[in-house]
């Protein structure tokens, strides 16, 4: 891309406003749309760093026009741990979301490079990793920094000094074990093609002898430095007491280098070291690719660490503001946030309504309005004005640090699918080294100069690689794309159950619902007048997290409940002023039969009772008639009663609905599905319904507080929106036609592969690179179902 289209502006491609900055670059008057993109430009001609707008293949991220102050980052308590001592001063390693292709890394490089006191710097536009080595006593921290976010890249830390070395040792490790496998491999194809092509054996033994030695030269760093993590991996697998894909690769590689070595030596006829160095370099490449793939799903902890402020602006006692490190933040504590920065920790919102984008923690792509009083989380960013927030959970109670732990999780876990593939690879590596005995064996009777060729081609061809990635390569990239929807896979497995579900019963108040029930009537049925009963019913209320509380939120209560419990699908109990009150179902609170409220009362009468009112969710239709147009059944469970349950289900089209439903009965209804046949969904709000969650073939939980600490379901939602429900099934879908596809590919392989290379047919180097291409395809084909994923 050039430059973007003339109507949009010519930095960051956004559309251009009626009073557009025009600025002339390189002799060409551009539009910019603030004065933020025009100051960037212009800066970047006057570096005479022009080419930056040829050589990228994206526009730019928009900058900020109120410049951001970076000076707090020249404090030891805000980045101590996050930097490290290099010769001649210090070095950090900061995240930019704004490094949209490598013409960003190139200008990043460039811009630092020319600011004084900056010893090193390097962009990684793949990672959003920008390294910056200074000067402390001729340039500032801050000063760096305040460069990035003027040419539109704004830092963030990334996650701590010893995890970037620990990050940059490993990539820079693979990266030389790569780069040294292929030039050893190019050497030694070139030497061994000198020495196939003797063809008539007129070339002198000296000759050949110093092309051999040579070739042993570069093949032994090959095998041993790049071939290392093969190596290691045979020996733990034998010290597991299991066969792998490693020992085979590793047994293949050292037996081709060994047998090349002695024929070096003692002069035989062959040598095989082409096969060796091939052998190690395809696979390293086909590791990095299978690598690329789980890097899909981390990058989520990445955005996630991107998403923790640095600084929090806080009230002092005196209402001035003040800035602090995040971690200075206490419960109760009062900040400031301004439009486009992100929220330190959860709190609520005062003083006024703020627009806030929650799409990293819910994949919603829209700003949400925030009420006063409403909920907002870390990890969200203010939008338009500033906000005013009251912090009620900080560190690793937020849900931003939830969600980590979640992501985390769900990546270091290895579903049963995965494991049963490893088992496979395991029987079929004895096998094969069975029937490599028995061919090896065969050649040795019918032509013994070739036996030793033709065992090592059978060995190097059969390898199970595809086999062993077709399953770990598909699930690591669909849990990345998951992640990127908004749907979290917490449990092993969860995946390929999704895939085969055929009936989804949904709760309805928290979950088909909009979750915000309100008071439509009180009804007063004794001398209690109906504004107590409503303060008596909000003093049993407070602090509930159930859906139907949230009605009783807007009443203030001057009572204080205490002894408050909770009876899960009956409603709550507690004492106040030394009387026992309930509230809930109508046999619960009242004794009666009446269910078509919420009631008040002590267990034998109703003092009073209140109708409430709930929506669907705007969404509901919508994600319902996607999960039918997937061939699935529909079902509705519900606590509530029978009344509404149906007037819900009406709205919804949902046929045979069942009301009054307790959790235990909920279970009851899910067990029977499966005894006849289904493979059952349920999608509740992680709150009560723990115990069908738990019994369902998969379980999907709404996160809407604290269905995010629910380990009783497979997959937790973390937005609002029912169409990631769908969304999930069909990648679950497509992950296992994917999967299916790798597999077939895989034993279809080796089946074709194993006649030929037993007969004779398939040379050892020829045998690696049709081993690396199929480990290659199944690779390739996993990555695919990143693409299309919508947030």
């Amino acid at each position: 891309m050039n430059s973007p289209a003339c109507n949009a502006c010519y930095h960051c491609g956004e559309p251009l406003p009626h009073d557009a900055v025009r600025l002339s670059v390189d002799g060409v008057e551009r539009g910019f749309c603030c004065t933020g993109c025009s100051a960037a430009a212009a800066w970047i001609e006057d570096a005479d760093l022009g080419d930056y707008y040829r050589l990228r293949s994206d526009a730019a991220s928009r900058v900020d026009v109120v410049a951001a102050d970076y000076r707090i980052w020249d404090r030891e308590d805000v980045v101590g741990g996050h930097t490290r001592d290099i010769a001649g001063g210090r070095e950090i390693t900061v995240l930019t979301d704004g490094m949209r292709c490598a013409a960003c890394a190139w200008l990043i490089d460039r811009a630092l490079q020319r600011q004084p006191g900056v010893l090193d710097a390097g962009a990684n536009a793949v990672t959003g990793r920008i390294r910056i080595g200074w000067d402390p006593a001729r340039t500032t921290l801050s000063a760096l920094l305040a460069k990035l976010a003027a040419l539109g890249y704004r830092p963030f830390l990334a996650s701590g000094e010893e995890s970037e070395r620990q990050r940059r040792r490993e990539r820079n490790r693979w990266l030389v074990r790569i780069g040294l496998a292929g030039l050893g491999s190019m050497q030694a194809m070139m030497l061994a093609e000198a020495l196939y092509l003797d063809t008539a054996n007129q070339m002198s033994i000296p000759t050949r002898d110093f092309f051999r030695w040579v070739t042993f030269l570069v093949s032994t760093p090959v095998v041993f430095y790049s071939g290392w993590p093969f190596i290691s991996g045979m020996w733990h697998e034998w010290r597991g007491r299991r066969l792998g894909m490693d020992t085979l690769i590793a047994s293949a590689t050292l037996l081709a280098y060994a047998a090349s070595v002695i024929e070096t030596i003692r002069g035989g006829p062959h040598v095989w070291y082409d096969a060796a160095v091939m052998f190690v370099f395809l696979l390293l490449v086909a590791r990095m690719l299978e690598q690329r793939g789980r890097n899909i799903a981390s990058a989520q902890v990445d955005a996630l660490a991107r998403a923790r402020p640095t600084l929090a602006t806080r009230e002092g006692a005196d209402g001035q503001p003040e800035q602090v490190p995040v971690n200075a933040l206490q419960v109760g504590d009062i900040v400031r946030v301004a439009a486009g920065e992100p929220m330190p920790a959860d709190g609520t919102v005062l003083d006024h309504a703020a627009a806030v984008d929650e799409s990293l923690l819910t994949g919603e792509s829209t700003p949400v309005s925030k009420a006063v009083g409403d909920a907002v989380f870390a990890g969200s960013y203010c939008r338009e004005t500033t906000a005013r927030m009251r912090i009620s959970a900080i560190g690793a109670q937020t849900r931003l640090s939830q969600l980590t732990r979640l992501v985390e999780r769900a990546q270091g876990e290895r579903p049963p699918l995965a494991r049963t593939a490893d088992r496979i690879a395991s029987w079929f590596v004895a096998a094969l080294l069975l029937v490599a005995a028995v061919v090896y064996a065969g050649w040795r009777v019918y032509d013994p100069s070739r036996a030793f060729e033709v065992l090592l081609a059978l060995l190097v061809v059969s390898c199970p690689c595809a086999l062993s990635l077709a399953i770990p390569a598909a699930l690591a990239t669909a849990h990345g794309a998951l992640a990127r929807m908004g749907v979290l896979a917490l449990r092993p497995g969860a995946l390929d159950t999704l895939a085969r579900v055929d009936h989804v019963v949904f709760d309805k108040t928290g979950t088909l619902s909009d979750g915000q029930p309100a008071i439509e009537r009180v009804e007063s049925l004794t001398e209690v007048s109906a504004d107590t009963a409503l303060q008596i019913a909000a003093a049993l209320e407070q602090g509930s997290r159930h859906p139907i509380a949230r009605a009783f939120d807007p009443v203030t209560s001057p009572l204080i409940a205490q002894q408050v419990r909770s009876v899960p699908g009956q409603g709550v109990t507690g004492m106040i002023d030394g009387r026992e009150w309930r509230l809930g179902r109508a046999g619960f609170a009242a004794g009666s039969t009446d269910d078509e409220a919420v009631w008040l009362g002590d267990g034998q009468r109703g003092i009073a009772r209140f109708h409430l009112r709930e929506r669907p969710r705007d969404d509901a239709g919508e994600a319902l008639a996607a999960l039918r147009a997937q061939g699935l059944t529909i079902g509705l469970c519900s606590g509530d009663a029978p009344q509404p349950v149906q007037r819900f289900a009406d709205a919804l089209a949902i046929a045979q609905p069942l009301a009054r439903q307790t959790p235990e009965q909920k279970l009851a209804h899910a067990r029977a599905l499966q005894l006849d046949g289904h493979v059952v969904a349920m999608v509740g709000d992680g709150l009560n319904d723990a115990p069908v969650l738990a019994g369902a073939d998969v379980s999907l939980a709404m996160a809407d507080g604290a269905a995010l600490a629910q380990r009783a379901a497979d997959l937790v939602i973390t937005g609002g929106s029912l169409q990631r429900i769908p969304q999930a099934i069909e990648l679950a879908r497509r992950t296992r036609s994917i999967i299916r596809q790798n597999l077939a590919w895989a034993i279809g392989y080796n089946l074709l592969a194993l006649p030929l290379a037993a007969a004779g047919m398939v040379t050892p180097w020829i045998a690696a690179l049709g081993m690396a291409l199929s480990s290659l395809l199944v690779t390739l084909n996993a990555l695919r179902l990143a693409r299309g994923v919508r947030r």
